[in-house]
């Protein structure tokens, strides 16, 4: 069971589903890819629940386990038409910039551990005026896939905190188990389209509806 030890050090986010909402993007990729592939064009609402998941995984998870030894093929496609559009189609969800700049005020660390490459979080974060406020950006390709810890330890290291005093904020189950194996405190946001029961056998330190309201948990409002 991970214990948050206070003082809350470094809050780590996810970034689909989280921070952004890449949906549009995420869709128009896959599809340029799909037909591009001759397979046929997956819907926004199926496209939209892998999220967050690895390309691989997105691959097999719409098309099936036969299609695995095409998925260097469908990740070569998915980039040429992510590289054109992702950014562009990417909206922070509302109160995002306001809270990321509050708690970096209150002297917290903030980090990044996503699925996502860098290549799209970073000019999406710099066209917001953020991207100076995360000390550290672990991606796609960074380390090896949630939820394996690998990318949460690396960003804890790149801080130099401890996991004790770190939280995860993500929106999936993948994100508790990557936080789980991590040993690092998770909360969890309904900004995706993970419901809040999907989480109840997984040790999540709270349920929040999103980012905004981290600023008002104890750990963190003891800081002010």
């Amino acid at each position: 069971m991970s214990q948050l030890k206070l003082p809350v050090q470094t809050i780590i986010f996810d970034f689909d589903y989280t921070l952004v909402d890449s949906a549009r993007g995420t869709i128009d990729g896959v599809n340029f890819a799909f037909e591009k592939m001759g397979l046929p064009i997956a819907s926004d609402a199926a496209i939209r629940q892998t999220i967050g998941l690895s390309l691989p995984d997105i691959l097999t998870a719409l098309a099936g386990d036969s299609y695995t030894a095409r998925v260097d093929e469908f990740t070569r496609l998915f980039f040429q038409r992510a590289d054109e559009t992702m950014v562009a189609l990417a909206e922070l969800y509302a109160g995002v910039p306001q809270t990321v700049k509050a708690l970096q005020g209150l002297g917290i660390q903030l980090a990044i551990v996503s699925q996502k490459n860098r290549r799209y979080i970073q000019p999406i974060l710099a066209r917001e005026s953020l991207l100076e406020t995360f000390e550290a950006i672990v991606g796609g390709g960074d380390a090896a896939y949630k939820p394996d810890p690998g990318g949460l330890r690396l960003a804890v290291d790149q801080t130099g905190s401890l996991p004790k005093n770190c939280l995860y904020v993500g929106d999936s189950v993948t994100d508790a188990e990557t936080a789980k194996r991590a040993n690092i405190a998770f909360v969890a946001v309904l900004s995706g389209v993970t419901p809040r029961a999907a989480f109840k056998n997984y040790d999540v330190y709270v349920i929040l509806e999103d980012v905004s309201e981290l600023l008002s948990l104890e750990p963190v409002r003891r800081l002010k």
